[in-house]
This record gives C-alpha cells, sequence and structure tokens, in this order.
C-alpha cells in the first residue's frame, strides 16, 4: 500500500537495523571506507552486533579487522559521530547550526529525510511490539521540529552529495 507523499509512518527500526554496513572516513587516505561484516566469523549464530567486523577501503586497499566485545555508540549531536566498532569518523556527516547531522549509510540517511520532509508523521503504539523508543523516536529535538525542516533537507542533501563526491 503506497503512502501519500506527505506521510511517514514510523517503520519500527532501531540504529541496529543500520549497522551492517557503515561509511567511515578511511584512516589511510581519508576517503569514504566501509566497516562491514567479516565474511567469516567465528560463530554465524552470534548476536549481529558483536560479529567480527573489517574495515575495507577500496581508496587505498586498508583493511583491518575488529573483533573485540566493546562497542561505543555515538550519543547525541554535540560532537561528529564515530562508527561503534573502530571509532572512524562518519562519512555522512554534516555540521549545522543546531548540532551535528550523522547517518551511518544510504539507507539510514533516507530514512532520516523521509521523516524531516513529511507533514504528517505516524508513529505505532509502543504496545504493538512493546518498543518505546524507535530510531526515529530517538531523534533530537532540533531534527524533529518543522521550523528546520528546510535547513535539514539542506544538509541531508550536502551530506547525499558527499559521498557522491567521493
Amino acid at each position: 500500500m503506497a503512502l501519500p507523499s506527505g506521510r511517514f509512518r514510523d517503520p519500527r527500526s532501531t540504529e541496529y537495523d543500520y549497522i551492517s554496513s557503515i561509511v567511515v572516513r578511511c584512516p589511510g587516505c581519508a576517503k569514504a571506507a566501509r566497516v562491514v561484516p567479516a565474511p567469516e566469523g567465528p560463530d554465524p549464530r552470534g548476536r549481529m552486533l558483536f560479529r567480527p567486523r573489517r574495515l575495507v577501503c577500496r581508496g587505498c586497499g586498508l583493511s583491518r579487522v575488529w573483533s573485540g566485545r566493546r562497542v561505543t555508540f555515538s550519543r547525541g549531536t554535540a560532537q561528529p559521530a564515530t562508527d561503534p566498532y573502530f571509532g572512524m569518523p562518519l562519512w555522512l556527516q554534516v555540521e549545522t547550526r543546531h548540532g551535528w547531522l550523522w547517518a551511518y549509510n544510504l539507507e539510514h540517511l533516507d530514512l532520516i529525510r523521509r521523516f524531516v520532509q513529511a507533514s504528517l508523521r505516524e508513529r505505532a503504539p509502543w504496545y504493538d511490539t512493546g518498543q518505546k523508543m524507535t530510531l526515529v523516536a530517538r531523534l533530537p529535538a532540533w531534527i524533529k521540529r518543522a521550523q528546520n525542516r528546510d535547513e535539514v533537507l539542506r544538509a541531508v542533501s550536502r551530506i547525499h552529495a558527499s559521498l557522491i563526491a567521493a
């Protein structure tokens, strides 16, 4: 069922749904690199969050493996965001006058864009799934405000353009 263009329905996703591929700044050449799950982890049935990861850059050929047990998520928008595994700065981020707008990958950025541009934003009742704080619910208030819609959409466009230019 297609929704009207001015309507957004929360897909009930969390940040864990967007960490399978994270676009970061390569520490070797400063171009766009990716943090992806390692092809063959020791336990494929283990939790997705703690599976081994690989940092791969097509620009300089850098490849690093993460198999630690510590994951650190970026909180807030007061400073630039980093990926939860290697601590590398995210590629898809830009500073605005309100704070940093960032996304792990293009799907995450598209979710933010669709949410911000919608004039009608619907949330599913928490009692349907038992999940109160989805990714959309956790967005900072300045991103949710209608008065900042144009500024946030311009920032999303700048982020998208930075990936295309890379």
